[in-house]
């Protein structure tokens, strides 16, 4: 086996952003049932390191494929388009004040301790990331068109963050 295998193959997947997870979870426990460092006890160091090189890149690669985002990010890398989120923070106006009235709310639910209004911007927000996700498969899957959906997982970033946010803010009510 060759460890630079994509992530995909390493599943017996094809290339795309729509994956049956439950199909993701079997395919990755049978390749761990193969690669596992565990078979490899009794061999040799080469065949422990190996097992465990595998093992490793079974980890990552499932990691990768089973969060929406980071699959995206993971086939647009495969079709060698960078998405340059560390340097590229440009994005619509519309988009940003979206998010800073999100921020806010979430904010002024926090400081005011309303679990319910935290709650209710976490489902309305699981819902907005619902649809663009799907739009995200269109791009992906449908249409090719890497530029759009680089600028859609730019966004997504954001979102997913700011779910993080709102997540974080339920849990510290909880305390």
């Amino acid at each position: 086996m060759d460890v630079r295998v994509d992530h995909f193959a390493l599943f017996g997947l094809d290339r795309g952003f729509r994956l049956d997870l439950s199909d993701l979870d079997s395919r990755y426990r049978d390749v761990q049932a193969q690669v596992h460092p565990d078979r490899f006890a009794n061999a040799g160091d080469a065949e422990r390191r190996l097992s465990m090189q595998w093992a490793t890149h079974a980890n990552e690669a499932y990691e990768t494929l089973k969060k929406p985002l980071e699959r995206a990010r993971y086939l647009l890398h495969l079709a060698g388009h960078d998405i340059q989120a560390e340097n590229n923070t440009s994005l619509p106006a519309d988009f940003l004040m979206e998010q800073m009235e999100w921020r806010e709310a979430v904010m002024e639910a926090r400081n005011g301790g309303d679990h319910h209004e935290l709650e209710r911007l976490h489902n309305r927000l699981r819902t907005e990331l619902k649809g663009r996700y799907s739009e995200l498969g269109q791009l992906l899957d449908d249409t090719g068109n890497l530029a759009a959906a680089t600028d859609r997982v730019r966004r997504l970033m954001f979102l997913e963050k700011l779910l993080h946010e709102i997540d974080d803010a339920l849990a510290s009510l909880e305390e």
